[in-house]
């Protein structure tokens, strides 16, 4: 389906409000594989789609990668499924941001937001000051560089084989790095992929169009939030995340699972699938 300009495309399962699965990186549609159903089963109309420039999505036309960009495709998105003020919205790692900055930009589509692995607010960009954030973190500059189109794919993707394995440590991701291989090796795919790294640091990569949206990252969306972490998390500290449900609106929760690392979702879905089932079905 076209979303504004965008040839997008999507999982779905299920009838009701509709419940928008926003996916990060690296990673696609198919993360939310085990949640759809459950969803579904709740009453959404549950929808994940793969964001701008993961095949079978389209690379953008208009080369932006940047926060704003991706949480104006998921609004437009809500608009063309016919959704209503119950949606809500669930990300995780650059989804999490996107649905975020989507729930702060056009609040009357979204009545909650369940947000996983990049906490809130200007908690991220404070972590990077200190070292053990930089150090795990260092790949992202990596990534600003050419360079990296060349050295991700390299020996069957072995840089992101490693990425999972210190992100969600004793996790087998064979099957969801074999998907995210199939999102971005098509021509421009990965550098797609890429992009959203480069335009979170790097000017030429943003569009003025959308300063204002991408500029909501740090705002703290009003609607009632869920915010999940995993304590063995390997790419973003779960100590970002402590006490971070003070910083959030009324009737919101937060949860650290000590067992759990980034792709925490993936890694226990039974649990925390259960967890964001009962927080959005209230």
């Amino acid at each position: 389906m076209d979303i504004g300009g965008l040839h997008m495309e999507w999982l779905e399962m299920g009838e009701g409000p509709l419940a928008i699965c926003v996916h990060g990186f690296p990673d696609s549609a198919y993360t939310w594989r085990h949640l759809l159903p459950e969803l579904a089963a709740a009453g959404f109309r549950a929808v994940a789609p793969w964001t701008r420039g993961y095949f079978p999505t389209a690379v953008a036309s208009d080369g932006f990668y940047e926060v704003g960009a991706r949480a104006r495709d998921m609004c437009r998105l809500h608009e063309a499924l016919g959704g209503d003020g119950d949606a809500v919205i669930i990300g995780h790692d650059f989804g999490a941001g996107a649905a975020r900055v989507a729930a702060v930009r056009e609040p009357d589509r979204w009545s909650k937001v369940v947000s996983m692995s990049v906490p809130p607010g200007e908690r991220m960009a404070k972590a990077l000051m200190g070292y053990e954030q930089l150090r795990r973190s260092s790949y992202m500059f990596v990534f600003q560089q050419s360079f990296s189109e060349r050295v991700v794919p390299n020996d069957d993707y072995a840089f992101i084989r490693g990425l999972w394995a210190d992100w969600s440590p004793g996790f087998d991701g064979t099957q969801d790095i074999g998907h995210f291989i199939d999102a971005v090796q098509p021509d421009g795919h990965l550098v797609a992929a890429l992009s959203y790294y480069r335009a979170s640091f790097q000017a030429e990569y943003r569009s003025s169009e959308l300063a204002e949206w991408s500029a909501a990252r740090h705002t703290i969306p009003k609607q009632p939030m869920l915010y999940l972490h995993g304590r063995n998390d390997g790419c973003i500290g779960a100590e970002t995340a402590e006490g971070v449900v003070d910083d959030l609106a009324p009737g919101s929760d937060a949860v650290i699972f000590d067992d759990l690392g980034h792709f925490l979702h993936l890694e226990d879905p039974a649990l925390v699938n259960q967890t964001i089932v009962s927080f959005v079905g209230q």
